[in-house]
């Protein structure tokens, strides 16, 4: 590609000053503080999926196979999906619970499957969806395919695990998730975590790649307060899982307190094992928002 003559220009200057004032210059330009890209490429965990740090959330107010998101209409949330797409957001969090599953790839009409990451989960739990069945993932997994338009899921969670028992109790589906793992028709696999003890037993589960939790600094819609869960999830990173944070902005709580999600933002990138922001933004402003308060944040503070 031919080069514009004022990037050549700009270029060159650049080029220029570095000689003329040598080493020292160069050594305090690179000293200025790094502040964190919210559509940064980030991998999670030691998966092989890569994506971008701020996550499009589809689950407010969600059950029983609706949300906010699906109540906006097709038109406004496909518009939301694609005009955060445009603005750099690359992974867009479904579930069977939220009902959302047929708005994504329609919206992204176009853009090649794999610029861009979809997660979903499997309600395994009584109530939360219409019917009473509750079937196993081999047969969940192709109709998840079918309603999203595609032919691989990048990350599939087992949606609100809150026992301390269930690897040994949701051991089946676990299976059955290996296995479509291995076929590459998902390419990751987890669990959303809703208590304390269920976070703590995904440490040394070597079956989880990937954990969705609560975190911000106030406890709010989380597991237990900010000093207990954190060093869950800095123990989760060590050990190799993905980490998503959900309720960043404490599920709408902190939506107007520009104090609270800026701290709130600022504390979570800064414990420096939250490898992506999950937030269910209803409007492109929030997403624009959300992403100006992440560029606030220095990352020398991690």
């Amino acid at each position: 590609m031919q080069m514009k003559r004022r990037d050549f220009i700009g270029q060159s200057l650049a080029g220029a000053g570095g000689l003329l004032l040598g080493p020292t210059f160069l050594a305090a330009a690179e000293a200025q503080p790094q502040h964190f890209d919210p559509y940064e490429t980030v991998r999670l965990g030691q998966t092989k999926l890569k994506t971008s740090r701020v996550c499009l959330g589809t689950g407010m107010r969600g059950g029983n196979r609706q949300s906010n998101h699906t109540r906006m209409g097709k038109e406004k949330f496909e518009a939301l999906i694609k005009g955060s797409y445009e603005r750099g957001v690359r992974a867009f969090d479904l579930a069977d619970m939220y009902g959302t599953h047929p708005y994504v790839v329609p919206a992204l009409q176009g853009i090649p499957r794999d610029r861009y990451q979809i997660i979903t989960k499997i309600w395994w739990r009584p109530g939360g969806i219409p019917e009473p069945e509750r079937l196993d993932a081999d047969v969940l997994v192709p109709r998840f395919l079918k309603e999203l338009r595609t032919d691989y899921i990048g990350l599939v969670l087992l949606h609100c695990v809150e026992s301390t028992k269930w690897p040994s109790e949701l051991r089946k589906q676990m299976d059955l998730l290996a296995q479509l793992k291995d076929t590459g028709v998902i390419r990751a696999h987890g669990v959303s975590c809703h208590s304390l003890p269920a976070l703590q037993a995904a440490v040394p589960e070597p079956w989880v790649d990937s954990v969705h939790a609560r975190i911000n600094p106030y406890g709010t819609r989380m597991d237990g307060p900010a000093e207990k869960v954190a060093p869950v999830l800095q123990q989760l990173c060590k050990a190799g899982k993905g980490v998503v944070g959900m309720k960043i902005i404490g599920e709408g709580a902190f939506r107007n307190d520009e104090e609270k999600k800026n701290n709130s933002i600022r504390y979570v990138l800064g414990l420096g094992c939250v490898d992506v922001l999950n937030v269910g933004c209803e409007t492109v402003a929030e997403v624009e928002d959300l992403a100006a308060r992440v560029r606030l944040v220095e990352k020398k503070a991690v």
